[in-house]
């Protein structure tokens, strides 16, 4: 495995990322915070990234919460078992979410040092001295937009960190941080998938009874394309709705219809629905995060090809998993 991880077949992503990303979430064993990882679970995460490594994957998300802290612990890990590794990935994490315990409630923080205190530790987790991309995880009603740019451009200064981005933001808050940075802003992730499909509804359903309900700040989509942010699609594969968890009618007429169109040009029905993401003009890179290194495989396709989606099987996809036809 080490010998796999070392060799040259992969080279670093650009600050924005690969076509698709690997999601860590899901490495690190337990939830529990006092629960501590162990041989195995290094032995997980080893065998994940040699498979999205495999599968031309090499940019690696993670956030300081993930497994609080254990995610990115274990990935150190596996980067100290493969020398030279780290020169050939771009990592990624993100800050601004406190999970809550003895120090206070659950709650959102991207006041100054916290910034700081948080990618301090990330680095230490994570075995490294520099950070390729950090998002901000989610907005802080508190914060004070300044101070939060000025922690941004301090650890930019010192070489910590390397490019910014932020995470389930709208075009007003990306446009109030960006005013404020003397560096773009690379990277906007946003829950995005043929089940969570309100950030491509939003644009249709504009004018109609049904736009009420719609959640997605609308005009994102548009605001990042103009602007060079890359939009990442966390959610990207539905958490299997549609390759293995169906349970309504909707989840098995789309599951057949991403079978039949895998069949038809040779790849699989991860790769299908991934692909329905990236076919949008906007250039979404869909994040995945199983910890299972064949349901990872099963991506590649979808990571060294281009979309292989016509305009009409694309509409398809969408019609069959709304389960109504558009307005």
């Amino acid at each position: 495995m080490a010998e796999n991880l070392n060799t040259d077949e992969s080279a670093r992503g650009d600050a924005a990322g690969d076509r698709v990303l690997y999601g860590c979430m899901g490495l690190g064993g337990s939830w529990e915070p006092g629960h501590p990882y162990g041989p195995d679970d290094i032995d997980v995460a080893e065998a994940a990234v040699e498979a999205a490594l495999d599968s031309g994957i090499t940019t690696f998300d993670h956030a300081d919460i993930y497994r609080h802290g254990k995610a990115e612990a274990v990935f150190g890990e596996v980067l100290a078992r493969a020398p030279g590794l780290r020169e050939r990935i771009t990592l990624q994490t993100k800050c601004g979410i406190r999970l809550g315990g003895e120090d206070g409630p659950g709650r959102y923080d991207l006041r100054g040092p916290s910034i700081v205190r948080r990618v301090e530790e990330s680095l230490t987790r994570l075995r490294t001295d520099v950070i390729d991309v950090l998002l901000l995880h989610r907005p802080d009603p508190l914060a004070d937009p300044d101070e939060t740019a000025g922690a941004l451009m301090s650890l930019h200064r010192q070489g910590l960190v390397r490019a910014f981005g932020v995470s389930n933001m709208g075009a007003p808050q990306i446009t109030a941080l960006q005013a404020r940075l003397d560096v773009p802003l690379v990277a906007n992730q946003l829950e995005m998938s043929l089940h969570s499909r309100d950030w491509v509804e939003a644009g249709v359903l504009l004018n109609t009874p049904a736009y009420a309900s719609n959640g997605f700040p609308f005009g994102t989509l548009e605001h990042c394309r103009d602007h060079g942010i890359r939009l990442q699609a966390w959610g990207a594969l539905a958490q299997g709705r549609f390759t293995g968890r169906q349970s309504t009618a909707a989840e098995h007429a789309t599951a057949q219809l991403l079978t039949d169109l895998a069949r038809k040009k040779d790849t699989t029905a991860e790769t299908i629905l991934l692909w329905w993401l990236a076919r949008h003009p906007a250039g979404i890179a869909p994040v995945v995060g199983s910890a299972r290194p064949d349901r990872i495989r099963a991506c590649r396709d979808a990571a060294v090809r281009e979309p292989d989606l016509t305009h009409e099987e694309w509409y398809h996809l969408w019609i069959t998993a709304r389960a109504a036809p558009l307005p």
